[in-house]
């Protein structure tokens, strides 16, 4: 088994995280360092080690949905000093990781976990995972603009085109939209928006695959449903870990 898998099965790094922890010589295997990315080993005989500690058998999986507030950063640790995620997650909670990223000023639907083979599928755009975001822009957008909307625009990094836009509300004069999209590009909404001539105020994400944000506040964390756990169990294949207890705050 490849050793990034072994490393994202036992909740220590996303899988491109433990690559990275590989390159950096931090990971063993029977005392000998292993830097190459596709580097294999058995975990039920080989002594696998990161920075010295055996890396134990894979753990039951934790999955958290929280409200990310504005004014967070959707990382670790922040070089800056600036608040991060998991600084809202409730006491005693294992150590998770985000899912993709929603920028520092955006807000709404972010799913921690320590399963790295639902991260990545969530997050490979092969499997098309769909985002629903509320979007607030700049000025009026009517019934006549969404046809150029919907045949989306060209970026840099290629065509960024929404799968579904609708109109909201009006307020003030800017327009809140709904879109979705089936990528997680580097902000793909903002870009999209701006290149139309209408930036983003505010963003918030409120569905993400089978999770969907509901009444949940700012800052707050909850439960699973049955039915989103099951869509989660779908999306990773079988042959899952134990779920652990749902933690919610």
């Amino acid at each position: 088994m490849r050793l990034s898998k072994i490393l994202a099965q036992a909740g220590l790094a996303s899988r491109r995280g433990a690559e990275a922890l590989l390159e950096a010589g931090r990971v063993t295997v029977n005392g000998a360092v292993r830097l190459e990315p596709g580097a294999q080993a058995d975990p039920a005989t080989d002594r696998i080690a990161l920075d010295g500690r055996p890396v134990g058998a894979r753990e039951a999986y934790a999955y958290v949905l929280l409200h990310k507030p504005r004014g967070y950063v959707t990382t670790l640790r922040d070089p800056e000093g600036r608040p991060v995620v998991t600084d809202l997650l409730p006491p005693g909670a294992p150590r998770l990781f985000p899912v993709g990223r929603l920028d520092y000023d955006a807000e709404g639907l972010l799913l921690l976990t320590n399963d790295g083979e639902l991260t990545n599928r969530l997050l490979h755009p092969r499997y098309e995972i769909p985002r629903v975001y509320q979007v607030e822009v700049e000025r009026h957008v009517g019934p006549d603009d969404l046809d150029g909307w919907r045949r989306g625009v060209l970026l840099p990094d290629g065509p960024a085109l929404p799968s579904t836009v609708r109109i909201l509300k009006h307020e003030k004069g800017n327009t809140w939209l709904s879109v979705t999209f089936k990528e997680g590009r580097y902000r793909e909404v903002k870009r999209y928006c701006k290149a139309l001539g209408h930036p983003v105020i505010r963003l918030r994400r409120v569905q993400f695959g089978p999770l969907r944000l509901g009444t949940l506040q700012p800052g707050r964390t909850r439960p699973l449903s049955a039915a989103e756990l099951d869509g989660l169990r779908n999306l990773r294949g079988q042959g899952a870990s134990p779920i652990l207890p749902v933690i919610h705050g």
